[in-house]
């Protein structure tokens, strides 16, 4: 029965062969979605170790951010980059939970995850969600979830206001583009939480940032940031 399936398997995967995101070479059978080569050669920053590290820097007299980490570094030729590019706008939705799954796999059971209540994705607008498909930082937050046991809310923080692209803009417009675009619609719910902010990329924090703000106006909440990525372009 396993050598039919194994011939079967073997038949698809000539007709319509799996690629792996990052380098596009073909899948083997038992890889899922990212190649063991991929898995093992993108670089990890291990900021979720090293206090003071250059994505909690971004955050310094900006907002109170008590820890901030990424996974790898963006840059013009990653493979990190090419999958998330897939991500985004190829409909390769399985990378981002199975990149979460991994990231989670090295956050948990560390300090970085000391005292963090609830996973919270940065949101999509609606338009934008409807156009996607879905929310790629949802999708992270989902795979960090399964790894860690964190449970993720989606319904806390929506983005109210449509935004142009980030990319190509300075530091301080785009922090103009987004200020001023989330809101927080409940928030008896977080009141004494210590929340863990998801993106994809991180490059100037200024998306963050507006979501820490906003969370942050309740009383007794603590935020955290985690990022797959963080741009050194």
């Amino acid at each position: 029965m396993n050598y039919l399936y194994d011939l079967w398997d073997d038949l698809i995967s000539l007709l319509f062969p799996r690629l792996c995101h990052g380098c596009g070479n073909q899948l083997l059978r038992n890889e899922k979605v990212i190649c063991t080569e991929c898995f093992v050669v993108i670089p990890r920053t291990n900021f979720h170790l090293i206090p003071d590290n250059p994505v909690e820097k971004l955050f310094w007299g900006r907002c109170p951010v008590e820890r901030a980490a990424a996974f790898s570094y963006y840059t013009r030729d990653s493979r990190i980059r090419r999958m998330i590019h897939h991500l985004k706008y190829n409909g390769a939705a399985e990378t981002g939970t199975e990149l979460g799954r991994i990231y989670g796999n090295s956050l948990k059971n560390t300090v970085f995850l000391d005292g963090i209540d609830l996973i919270v994705p940065v949101p999509l607008h609606p338009s934008k969600l409807r156009r996607r498909g879905y929310n790629q930082s949802e999708l992270i937050s989902k795979g960090i979830s399964e790894s860690t046991g964190i449970p993720v809310s989606t319904d806390i923080l929506k983005r109210i206001t449509v935004t142009s692209t980030q990319t190509r803009k300075s530091r301080y417009d785009r922090w103009i583009n987004v200020n001023d675009i989330f809101r927080i619609y409940d928030r008896e719910g977080i009141v004494g939480k210590h929340i863990l902010i998801v993106d994809d990329v991180i490059t100037t924090g200024s998306t963050i940032e507006a979501c820490a703000s906003e969370i942050l106006k309740t009383d007794h909440v603590k935020v955290s940031v985690a990022a797959l990525a963080y741009s050194v372009i």
